[in-house]
């Protein structure tokens, strides 16, 4: 035997353990992808993969071959990702509104191969969810422009479920009409209230009238159905080509930044590595204080003295109770650290309610 068979055997013994190994590996993955799915969990965690190849690396005695071990690497995660993508794929995931609406295209961006289902309301999506008909709920939070979205913002005070997760898609409303119809023959345009107002410029400009409707999608569907060529709607360049609508003037919101931030419900609960310090942990409280003089300024400092920076802070009246509010708080940094319990801790002594509603990055 010459030393190429030598070398020719000692490489399939070591494919065989490396079989071995990838199996292990797989149903690793395998277990990984049940816990992203019961979470609403994206598949692609960029900042771990980079963190796991680039520790890997240090670990490669010879440096001439670190380059091909993180080559190898890469090739191995995005295997891994195909293979967790196809796990997923049977997920089912609601939304309000319509195909077409921007709950829908942030659905579809987050969950790509997910049967998406439309609720008829933010209520009827998330209750669904909470029956365990749907895995979880993509629903709008806040707007850029419009500002919060109160109505999901109660449910997040009422209800069992847990943000796990927060999209942020760039809106673009357009002017949707029929084949062939020009603007000057438009007297009346259909859209979603909050369209409506975040186009309000452009449409007093015109000197048009609005009519409300339920979702930006169904509006284009409106208009597309019921054949008045006076009559437009303000939705989604995806919405255009679902209903066969032209596009007659491309981003006609008042506010050239327009961002809506969609959250990701879904019924367990993901907290952090207590050890994880990437800079990009947030989390959601939600509470409610006693009926004492300075109960509020106490529960803001209890957080401020643990060095959680606030970035949102909001009241909302509370259903059924005249002038009792309750209070939203978003946050940056780590809650599962020891200093994140021990202000948890020293908030459920002075808040007459308190609810951690999520964690994300």
């Amino acid at each position: 035997m010459n030393r190429l068979e030598e070398k020719r055997i000692e490489i399939d013994a070591i494919d065989n353990e490396m079989a071995k190994l990838f199996e292990r590996r797989m149903a690793a993955s395998r277990e990984v992808a049940e816990y992203k799915r019961e979470h609403a969990l994206p598949i692609l965690d960029a900042e771990r993969e980079a963190a796991v190849i680039a520790a890997g690396a240090k670990r490669i005695e010879d440096t001439e071959l670190r380059e091909y071990y993180t080559c190898f690497m890469k090739d191995v995660m995005k295997t891994s990702r195909a293979y967790q993508s196809r796990l997923m794929d049977g997920m089912k995931v609601v939304y309000s509104g319509a195909e077409g609406a921007f709950g829908y295209i942030a659905a579809k961006r987050a969950f790509p191969g997910a049967v998406l289902e439309a609720g008829a309301d933010f209520a009827d999506a998330y209750h669904a969810v909470e029956s365990g008909k749907y895995d979880c709920a993509v629903l709008p939070i806040e707007n850029s422009y419009a500002g919060d979205v109160g109505s999901v913002m109660d449910l997040m005070f009422s209800g069992s479920l847990y943000v796990n997760r927060i999209i942020e898609l760039e809106i673009e409303h357009n002017l949707l009409a029929r084949p062939g119809v020009r603007t000057d023959a438009i007297r009346t345009v259909v859209s979603h209230p909050q369209a409506l107002e975040q186009c309000a410029d452009y449409i007093h400009a015109h000197g048009w009238e609005t009519v409300a409707y339920s979702n930006t999608a169904l509006a284009a569907k409106f208009v597309a159905e019921q054949g008045d060529e006076t009559v437009a709607a303000i939705a989604s360049e995806e919405s255009a080509g679902l209903f066969g609508l032209e596009i007659l003037a491309r981003g006609i919101n008042s506010a050239r930044s327009n961002t809506t931030r969609f959250a990701v419900f879904s019924r367990a609960q993901s907290l952090p590595s207590p050890e994880s310090r990437t800079g990009s942990e947030h989390f959601i409280l939600v509470f409610t204080t006693k009926n004492e003089a300075g109960a509020l300024a106490q529960t803001l400092n209890i957080i401020g003295a643990h060095n959680f920076n606030m970035r949102n802070l909001r009241s909302r009246p509370m259903k059924g109770l005249i002038w009792n509010y309750y209070f939203f708080v978003e946050a940056e940094g780590n809650i599962s650290t020891q200093n994140g319990q021990n202000m948890l801790s020293e908030l459920s002594a002075v808040c007459a309610r308190l609810k951690l509603v999520g964690t994300y990055n």
